[in-house]
């Protein structure tokens, strides 16, 4: 096994919209509005299409939120490390609308537009620090074989706490989880995040073409 992930190889799809739409306001009854009314707007004033979609099913959401949140807002990692778990687990699922609204997060984290663009090298690019080459191998190995190696575990237990290499699992799992949710039901990212766009493949299976699941 080497340390290189290779995407797997995808056919292209037909680009039909969204296979679940975004739930439009003048339908939320009272307890959908419940549910939706701690999350904040984006600047023109809508809510992200993740939250509009998910909603559909309520009684999920209503648990679901609360576990999100805690990760991305109340976490035991540094928003940095966070964001760079995210940007790679984003790219090894093709999941274009993760990838969109986080890049922004990313920056505001202290990850910079190099870095960015380097995310889908992944770890052995030159320019990482060893401490940002480990994070980015962890969610490849969690990606690929379900598991973090002896040796990358290893590695990030000289950096992170009990509590936090459990969370580096567990936040990796959880934006695997949204991205299946997200590149399935064919969520599309808002406009005014539309410039951030996945990188394209590398290594085996780069030369497929994008179907849904990298525009989602």
């Amino acid at each position: 096994m080497t340390d290189e992930y290779h995407p797997r190889p995808r056919h292209a799809a037909p680009d039909t919209g969204p296979r679940l739409a975004p739930l439009p306001e003048d339908g939320w009854d009272p307890s959908v509005r419940e549910l939706l009314a701690s999350i904040p707007r984006d600047a023109d004033g809508h809510l992200a299409r993740i939250f509009t979609t998910l909603v559909r099913h309520p009684g999920l959401f209503r648990h679901f939120l609360p576990f999100g949140s805690h990760l991305l807002r109340n976490g035991r990692l540094p928003d940095r490390t966070r964001e760079l778990l995210i940007l790679r687990t984003a790219y090894n699922t093709r999941a274009g609308y993760e990838w969109g609204r986080h890049v922004p997060l990313a920056r505001a984290s202290g990850v910079t537009e190099e870095e960015i663009r380097r995310i889908g090298a992944g770890p052995d690019a030159q320019g990482w620090a060893p401490s940002d080459a480990r994070l980015l191998r962890a969610a490849d190995e969690l990606h690929r074989e379900a598991c973090v190696s002896a040796a990358t575990w290893s590695s990030l237990a000289a950096d992170h706490d009990e509590a936090q290499l459990i969370e580096i699992t567990m936040l990796v799992g959880q934006y695997h989880m949204v991205a299946f949710f997200l590149n399935s039901a064919g969520t599309r990212l808002e406009p005014a995040y539309a410039t951030e766009t996945l990188p394209a493949p590398t290594g085996a299976g780069a030369d497929t073409v994008e179907g849904v699941r990298g525009d989602a």
